[in-house]
């Protein structure tokens, strides 16, 4: 598994640097519903989606830089697999973090806005992004190598970040939405203690059976590595729907301790615990503010959430947490044509998982782990579900292409009904 890979935008540069919106500088004229690549979609039908589209560099600005202009093809591959799958409602992973949100801006305009290999364009009027914790130096020495590293490029850097990256912002998260995104209702949650869970799975050393982080460590590390966030988006004149967007540090690239296995496993914890009322208490958000969701709220969790419930390094219960809540449909399994085919040619690790290979998300392929089912969207019981899928075509089949270019995971999409 890779390592990760992984403002309503503002008026003002003042503003850009917290929480923003704004819309785009057209409004969708493409993507409604009934429209090519829609699935003829009636109205009060809300698709969401989340995809890890890779579009993440390895030097800061470069992605800007990339989007600044059309014609970067793993962009335009991901921007294709968005125009043919055509959500109203979009979570992206793994897009680096800008604090004006420019590579937000120009993803829309040079490549989402832009016919890609006969696709149908498509805009979205709101966008929402803000920081996130990958490469952001913590000051302590975090991979415990005898050494502190805190300068932005250096080997060892990102080991010892809040969360893992090269520079702040890399590996960092956007939001897209044909429907208007509620500014003063947005939560962020960046900045909670890890220590601050009740029950986490702070990591030991199992040779000493002593913590792994210092105590001075503990009072510091965050537990989200990149963040987690509560997007209200309101596709009619009823309730919001709450998108819960997160991006968890894969279960590896770790010791013997498992740390990031733990963290995996506390951070998909956290939104199960956050829709929960009985057990949100001790939650709260960048402002200060306290408690979890409200009662009865309608929500849809999503993002690459580098846990399969079956197979892979994760912890058992990392994503079970979510998908067995009471609060959450967990009955939901997109799958697709092209997961099964990939994992019955590619063999390997594949061979030896016991999930269904028709419901994996991302095709990490040899050696270890194999394919997994790792990306989710996931509504709240009562949400009427009308259809799910995982954007992974069959060789040959229209948008294979793309998806392969694009990254090594795949877009999954929900279609619900909005009353």
């Amino acid at each position: 598994m890779p390592r990760t890979r992984p403002t309503l935008l503002a008026l003002s540069a003042a503003l850009a640097c917290t929480l923003a919106a704004a819309p785009a500088a057209q409004a969708d004229r493409g993507g409604g519903h009934g429209d090519p690549g829609s699935g003829g979609r009636g109205g009060g039908t809300v698709r969401f989606a989340t995809f890890n589209a890779s579009l993440n560099r390895a030097e800061q600005g470069g992605l800007v830089e990339d989007l600044s202009k059309p014609g970067d093809k793993q962009a335009q591959a991901a921007a294709e697999v968005v125009q043919r799958t055509r959500p109203d409602v979009l979570l992206v992973n793994e897009f680096d973090y800008d604090e004006h949100g420019r590579a937000a801006e120009l993803f829309q305009r040079n490549y989402l806005a832009r016919p890609q290999n006969g696709a149908a364009p498509i805009r979205y009027r709101y966008r929402y992004t803000a920081p996130v914790n990958t490469g952001v130096a913590s000051g302590f020495d975090l991979n415990n190598d005898g050494r502190t590293v805190t300068e932005p490029g250096a080997p060892g850097y990102g080991d010892d970040a809040y969360g893992f990256g090269a520079f702040p912002g890399q590996y960092g998260m956007v939001v897209y939405s044909r429907y208007p995104i509620d500014r003063g209702a947005v939560r962020t949650f960046r900045t909670f203690r890890w220590a601050d869970m009740p029950g986490a799975l702070l990591p030991t050393d199992p040779e000493t059976g002593e913590d792994y982080y210092s105590e001075q460590e503990r009072e510091k590390l965050r537990l989200s590595s990149k963040s987690h966030w509560d997007v209200p988006v309101r596709p009619g004149r009823g309730r919001p729907v709450h998108l819960l967007a997160s991006h968890p540090t894969p279960p590896s690239f770790d010791g013997p301790e498992k740390r990031n296995v733990a963290r995996n496993h506390d951070e998909n914890r956290f939104f199960a615990d956050y829709v929960a009322p009985s057990r949100s208490g001790y939650i709260y958000d960048d402002e200060g503010r306290r408690g979890g969701l409200h009662p009865g709220a309608r929500f849809v969790i999503a993002g690459d959430l580098n846990a399969d419930p079956e197979d892979g390094d994760g912890h058992p219960r990392a994503t079970l947490q979510l998908l067995e809540s009471s609060r959450v449909d967990g009955r939901v399994r997109p799958t697709s044509e092209g997961a099964p085919q990939a994992a019955e040619e590619q063999g390997g690790a594949n061979a030896q998982h016991t999930g269904d290979p028709a419901l994996d998300t991302a095709d990490f392929g040899e050696p270890q782990p194999g394919n997994l089912r790792v990306d989710y969207v996931l509504p709240s019981r009562g949400l009427p579900v009308v259809d799910t899928r995982v954007f992974w075509p069959a060789a040959g089949r229209p948008g294979a292409e793309a998806a392969a270019k694009a990254s090594d995971h795949h877009l999954v999409w929900l279609d619900v009904r909005h009353r």
